[in-house]
């Protein structure tokens, strides 16, 4: 969530995007300017002068249509016609305004650099500076005052050019900077569900068990059913407590503390176990992803099969540890027959995507089930035997 906060703009700031197309239309209207000064110096009727405002105003509309964001996706019919007809506002004017009006075609060169494809854009621009030229030199001009003007449009052209790209730019920069928040607000939900899939599904499926096992017990067996509602009450804390560090987006999980857990889960669903755990002092992050894999696990054996064998192992192999969980009950009915029944595999890919590690899952000939997680163990890893039970 805080990443979606960040992207704002403060109280009183103008957004990036603002900001870019404000500048561009100060600069055009100060180029708008300084043309019309240099029309009204001149000894004009006032009828003229008046033309010359209209004419302004229609090019400063032209060219505020052609540095608008997506101008260039639209259709080649409507990007002729407005060119035409900016071009028709430039050089006709310059027949009663003369060069006091040449600065406008530089919004021409400009328009052409922005709407036509390359190459031949450029070549546009270039002719259009080059046209400047011609008019100097018609009334008498000299050579400087036509050089002068031909290099004025130019620059101008590329003045154009290069605000109306860098205000394209920076509402392109926006909007990918909105899309990353939104996408990391996003995955945050995904972890948000994914970590309460993993940890609460095991916990509340162990309950659900245990809960079955003392309805049972409770009235031949008070001692055992006593010592299953304690199980139950520590299951319910874990759970409790798990949901706290979901929350609090940092989580630390034991392989071996799981192995114990589900051993004893297993065991109170009249299931043989097995358990196997050679390693240990594994990195933080390894240990946490194979105790969610062992969590998921022990959950689909309790949730999707009638099981009577479960074997368990962790182990190095080739300097990656091998996690697998095996069960007798892979041809048999499902225990679960709710519609929503998770998306566990899936999200055990995942976790194990970050950390390089691979998720298999099949069935053997025999009628077992087999998962079977492979992480890249970190180089401090020492290789240890413990066994549970």
């Amino acid at each position: 969530m805080q990443q979606a906060s960040a992207v704002r703009p403060g109280v009183g700031d103008i957004p990036a995007p603002r900001l870019a197309r404000g500048i561009l239309v100060a600069v055009l209207l100060s180029y708008l300017l300084i043309t019309l000064l240099n029309v009204f110096r001149q000894h004009i009727p006032e009828t003229e002068r008046a033309a010359s405002v209209v004419g302004l105003a229609a090019i400063f509309g032209l060219q505020l249509w052609h540095s608008a964001h997506g101008a260039r996706q639209r259709s080649a019919r409507r990007r002729a016609l407005t060119l035409t007809l900016q071009g028709l506002v430039t050089y006709l004017p310059l027949l009663v305004y003369a060069s006091e009006w040449g600065g406008m075609a530089g919004f021409l060169a400009g328009s052409l650099l922005l709407l036509l494809p390359g190459p031949y854009n450029w070549a546009a621009y270039g002719l259009v500076g080059l046209s400047m030229l011609v008019q100097p030199v018609l009334v008498g001009r000299s050579l400087l005052d036509s050089v002068y003007l031909c290099e004025s449009t130019l620059l101008t052209g590329l003045v154009v050019f290069a605000l109306t790209s860098l205000a394209e730019l920076v509402v392109r920069m926006y909007t990918a900077r909105q899309e990353l928040a939104r996408m990391a607000v996003i995955e945050e939900r995904m972890r948000f569900s994914r970590d309460l899939h993993d940890l609460l599904g095991y916990s509340l499926s162990a309950i659900t068990l245990k809960g079955e096992l003392i309805h049972r017990l409770v009235s031949a067996h008070s001692d055992r059913a006593e010592s299953e509602i304690t199980g139950m009450l520590e299951i319910s804390r874990q759970a409790l407590a798990d949901v706290r560090t979901v929350a609090s987006g940092y989580r630390r999980l034991s392989l071996a503390d799981e192995a114990a857990s589900a051993r004893s889960v297993l065991a109170a669903a009249d299931v043989s176990v097995d358990v196997m755990v050679t390693v240990a002092d594994l990195d933080v992050q390894v240990e946490t992803v194979l105790a969610t894999v062992l969590r998921e696990a022990v959950t689909n054996v309790l949730r999707h099969s009638k099981v009577r064998n479960c074997e368990i192992s962790a182990r190095m192999a080739g300097g990656a540890v091998q996690l697998s969980v095996l069960n007798d009950g892979a041809d048999t009915y499902r225990r679960d027959f709710s519609p929503d029944s998770g998306s566990g595999l899936d999200n055990l890919g995942t976790r194990l995507g970050t950390v390089g590690g691979t998720l298999a899952a099949d069935r053997l000939n025999d009628g077992w089930f087999r998962l079977e997680a492979v992480i890249p163990a970190c180089p401090a890893a020492v290789a240890t035997v413990h066994r549970v039970g």
